[in-house]
């Protein structure tokens, strides 16, 4: 699905994300779809101290920005 998103290369030059095997890396609509049915956010809605943890729940993006 994501092969064909054209907005992919300019995606990753603006990716946060650290966590490296992600096959969602500059596909934001996936990268959202997959995170939200976890119950979770994206890393790139993290500081980069916060986005180092994986830890993506609610609860810590909350308790970050808090």
């Amino acid at each position: 699905m994501g092969d064909f998103c054209t907005n992919r290369d300019a995606n990753l030059e603006a990716c946060t994300c650290t966590y490296e095997p992600c096959s969602r890396k500059g596909l934001c609509c996936e990268c959202m779809r997959y995170h939200l049915k976890l119950g979770e956010v994206p890393g790139c809605f993290f500081s980069k101290e916060d986005e180092r943890s994986y830890d993506r729940t609610i609860a810590r993006f909350v308790a970050s920005n808090s």
